[in-house]
């Protein structure tokens, strides 16, 4: 296993060019893996600069400077280029059109990695949470501790995915990259592009609630819960800053093709998921 370089906020500001060109120059690596983001994605209409910088300007630069050295580069990009007005899971070639000015920096992010003309792997993604951090899962289980009743948005439909399935698929392309001894960036330039990462089926936010509730009680965290009732409301009744599409399901078929695989049921991800959360209950960590 090679040198790993994970730096912090503190130690590398992506809004800064010259600070992301002196760290990869600095470090030389064969892979760079860019799964930073600003994702505020509500704040990101008021503050559309400071997106821009992380999520358009920063993978370009990074994208430029992997080329230049001959390294992979993987970047996480989102469901979010699409204005969800199919009425069937997204293609990667399907036409763009973001709703939001998240949704636009982090395709011209996109656009940025592709123009490098390196080895880059491109992987969309969308409603990721996992049993720790800030995501839809833990705010769930926060107010259905807090409360009796939740009000949760039905008409906007996606596929609940596990950062870990990302991370899962992550690893499977680069396991290709790398099968033979030498060459591994030659591979990469081959299969190149961008494809959708993630897991499979589809709910809103009402449903995956109402799943994440189930799935707390039968793994016996029920007394956490206060909440009793879970209500469907409509997008107008939960207005944002930023606009939403109201469909934005993936489709798997090209990773699946190109690299078999199998994305599994959104409901298989979440039960996975809620274990790790009920076995961390159980040793009483805190779960951040």
């Amino acid at each position: 296993m090679g040198e790993v370089y994970a730096p912090s906020h503190a130690q590398l500001d992506l809004g800064s060019r010259q600070a992301i060109r002196d760290a990869v120059r600095a470090f030389e690596p064969a892979l760079v893996i860019n799964a930073a983001a600003d994702t505020f994605v509500d704040r990101a209409e008021a503050e559309p600069a400071a997106a821009q910088r992380v999520n358009a300007d920063a993978p370009a630069i990074l994208a430029q400077e992997a080329a230049r050295r001959h390294a992979i580069l993987v970047h996480y990009s989102t469901d979010y280029v699409f204005d969800g007005s199919k009425p069937s899971p997204y293609q990667e070639d399907d036409p763009t059109s973001p709703l939001n000015v998240y949704g636009r920096t982090k395709l011209e992010g996109e656009q940025g990695v592709a123009a490098a003309g390196g080895a880059y792997f491109i992987l969309r993604t969308g409603w990721i949470y996992a049993s720790r951090g800030r995501n839809f899962l833990a705010t769930m289980l926060r107010l259905g501790a807090e409360r009796e009743a939740l009000r949760v948005v039905d008409d906007q439909v996606g596929t609940p995915t596990p950062a870990l399935v990302v991370a899962q698929a992550t690893g499977e392309i680069l396991r290709r990259c790398w099968e033979q001894a030498a060459g591994a960036y030659e591979l990469g330039r081959g299969l190149a592009g961008t494809y959708h990462a993630g897991c499979a089926g589809q709910a809103s936010w009402y449903r995956f609630a109402l799943a994440i509730f189930a799935e707390a009680r039968e793994r016996g965290l029920g007394a956490r819960l206060k909440v009793r009732q879970v209500f469907p409301i409509t997008t107008e009744e939960f207005p944002t800053a930023a606009r939403r599409p109201r469909y934005s399901v993936l489709s798997k078929e090209k990773i699946q093709r190109t690299f078999g695989i199998q994305p599994p049921e959104w409901q298989e991800g979440l039960r996975r998921v809620m274990q790790e959360y009920a076995l961390a209950a159980a040793r009483e960590e805190p779960v951040r």
